[in-house]
């Protein structure tokens, strides 16, 4: 029994962090490991990656494939994904996440950061939400850090012990307190007058998760600090209020001066923003954060082990088993059953993915249009520019829908609210880049969007090195041959 309790306060300290002195967990009566053992044995749950809800899951399949099966694709997919952020590296790869405990481990092998090129196509920044060792990276390189290679970091982490753990949220010298790590979290806070050292406890089981669930950008070195994530709530944290506060930036303020761009799309040749993940935004005012319900209230729930009642550290939905709704959820629909909370749920979903797919067909619609108004020649370009504003604004709030990752389960009146904002702006789109050309392209863009814009199955950076693979969708001729390369990083495993 000694051994086995050994054994795991090594694989808890392993998780936990490399600002853990080891003396501080050696085994012995009332020793810290021994306290958290439950905790601990509930994050090893994540390591399961074998199960799916109806709209979600931990399968990390392919995101835009709908004609395999699971692992690879799945039957809720969102087959234009690669269509829309076609010029991004968004539209290499584009996975559903497997949990928190994977997170380091699929980064350092997913294509949008370039593994064939000494220079990693993104920055030292995507470690922020994969790691927990942000603190110690920063403190040695500062806020030079946001902007290194990526790639320079790859040997040190090891996917296992340095993916997300308990410092990311618990402070290590009182396991106890709840504690942010995040510093654009906190730097976003304190623009708002608040610090996170006065929330209360309730507020604090969602504000550490508001430390990477959350939309973001990157500051610019003209303006800001190279790479630094900055999270844009500086005139509120709806979408239209995002938005506008990505429309004209204050340089000192924002890190970025004038219209904010992730990148120009290579087809309508649009200034585009692509959301990241707005969980926290979406659920901040939903029905259950007006009922002061945390995001801990139903990831978290309170569960037995045992002899002990403990915070569940296994994160995910609550949809996954009769059990979990009833630690999620029965505290407070005592009511209700598991099975109809979950139909209920589930419902909310269903409408929310039929309006997410149909605004993102209308978002390829309308960066066809402007494609073609574009090609036609004598187009109005006051027009076609208004126009490449409303194709921006409509993939924007589509994509702060995709990107949220529940499904509208978090707030779905608000998802489909934003969702019909989508779909409208995309339809202007559309009416003004027609009337661009007074209406000679209204023919060939009247026809079903499948056949107008077929869906670009397969894309890969190994894939643009080849002019056969460009030439296959007239899409596809828009982005640049890349030289032939080979793959020198697999993991933080170098190849060559």
């Amino acid at each position: 029994m000694r051994y086995l309790l050994s054994l795991a306060a090594g694989i808890f300290l392993a998780g936990a962090s490399m600002a853990v002195n080891a003396s501080e967990w050696e085994l012995g009566e009332g020793n810290k490991a021994f306290q958290h053992l439950p905790q601990y044995q509930s994050y090893l749950k994540n390591y399961d990656d074998t199960q799916m809800t109806e709209y979600g899951g931990s399968v990390p399949h392919r995101k835009h494939d709908d004609f395999n099966p699971l692992p690879k694709g799945y039957k809720h997919a969102q087959p234009y994904l690669k269509n829309l952020w076609l010029g991004y590296p968004f539209s290499y790869q584009y996975d559903r996440a497997r949990g928190h405990v994977y997170a380091l481990e699929d980064v350092l092998k997913i294509d949008r950061i370039d593994r064939y090129s000494e220079q990693a196509a993104l920055p030292s920044t995507c470690y922020n939400c994969k790691t927990n060792t942000i603190p110690q990276l920063l403190e040695k390189h500062g806020d030079d850090f946001w902007a290194m290679n990526f790639h320079d970091f790859r040997k040190m982490h090891d996917p296992k012990r340095h993916t997300i753990g308990c410092t990311n949220c618990h402070d290590p010298e009182n396991q106890m307190r709840l504690t942010i790590t995040s510093v654009p979290l906190t730097e976003a806070l304190e623009r708002q007058g608040k610090d996170w050292r006065n929330a209360s406890r309730n507020e604090m089981r969602s504000l550490v998760c508001a430390q990477c669930h959350v939309e973001y950008y990157f500051e610019t070195a003209e303006h800001g600090v190279a790479a630094k994530p900055h999270l844009p709530w500086d005139k509120g944290m709806d979408p239209e209020d995002m938005y506008r506060f990505k429309a004209d930036g204050d340089p000192e303020r924002d890190g970025f001066s004038g219209q904010f761009r992730d990148w120009v799309h290579a087809v309508s040749k649009t200034p585009m923003i692509k959301v990241q993940h707005p969980e926290y935004e979406m659920w901040s005012d939903s029905v259950h954060a007006q009922a002061g319900v945390s995001c801990a209230d139903c990831h978290m729930p309170r569960v037995t082990d045992g002899p002990v009642r403990i915070s569940s550290h296994h994160w995910t939905s609550p949809l996954k088993s009769d059990q979990m709704i009833r630690d999620s959820c029965l505290g407070c629909h005592a009511d209700r059953s598991p099975e109809d909370l979950r139909s209920r749920t589930i419902y909310n979903q269903e409408r929310v993915w039929n309006q997410l797919l149909i605004a993102q067909e209308k978002s390829v619609r309308a960066h066809e249009a402007v494609r073609q108004a574009m090609e036609y020649g004598f187009a109005d370009e006051e027009l076609l520019g208004a126009a490449r504003e409303m194709v921006r604004k409509g993939q924007w709030f589509w994509d702060y829908v995709s990107a949220e990752n529940s499904a509208g389960a978090h707030n779905p009146v608000k998802a489909l609210d934003t969702l019909a904002s989508s779909q409208q702006f995309s339809d202007e789109a559309v009416r003004l880049a027609i009337r661009s050309t007074d209406y000679a392209i209204a023919e060939s863009m009247d026809k079903p969007i499948k056949e107008l814009v077929p869906p670009i199955r397969e894309h890969s950076r190994k894939l643009q090195q080849s002019q056969e693979h460009l030439d296959s969708h007239v899409w596809l001729q828009y982005l640049p041959l890349l030289p032939e390369a080979e793959l020198i990083w697999h993991g933080n495993e170098r190849l060559r």
